[in-house]
């Protein structure tokens, strides 16, 4: 039952965080796009916005796809902690704790999932078990 739990989280985790690269890297699901991810990141005052969307865009789409697929899960899933503790300190930490309020709720919980996968690994209903 422990590699269809950590199947489960791989595959919600990759979805979430791959569904989010699309909308920031190409503007799906009424995202910005990379120029409008761009200049929000410049709003937040950080240097090179442009460079820093992209890299945001895709760690978050590639390192939900590896999710999903189970392939280096656990460096897909440090990338992906890396960028979830870099929002949360720029955009979150400020409104609190409460999801309503914009606070840091949420985060937590997308950063859990990320050390949980660190820690556990892909699990043996993977691709990565399978090559």
């Amino acid at each position: 039952m422990v590699d269809l739990a950590v199947l489960v989280l791989r595959l919600g985790l990759g979805v979430m965080f791959a569904a989010h690269g699309l909308q920031k890297a190409f503007g799906m699901f009424g995202g910005p796009g990379i120029s409008g991810f761009s200049g929000f990141l410049s709003q937040l005052g950080f240097p090179a916005p442009l460079v820093w969307a992209y890299v945001a865009a895709y760690t978050e789409l590639i390192g939900g796809l590896l999710l999903v697929l189970g392939i280096s899960v656990r460096v897909s899933a440090s990338f992906l902690l890396v960028l979830i503790a870099v929002a949360t300190y720029k955009v979150h930490l400020s409104k609190g704790f409460f999801m309503q309020s914009g606070g840091i709720e949420y985060n937590l919980i997308i950063a859990c999932a990320c050390m949980a996968l660190i820690l556990i690994g892909p699990g043996k209903l993977s691709l990565f078990n399978k090559f």
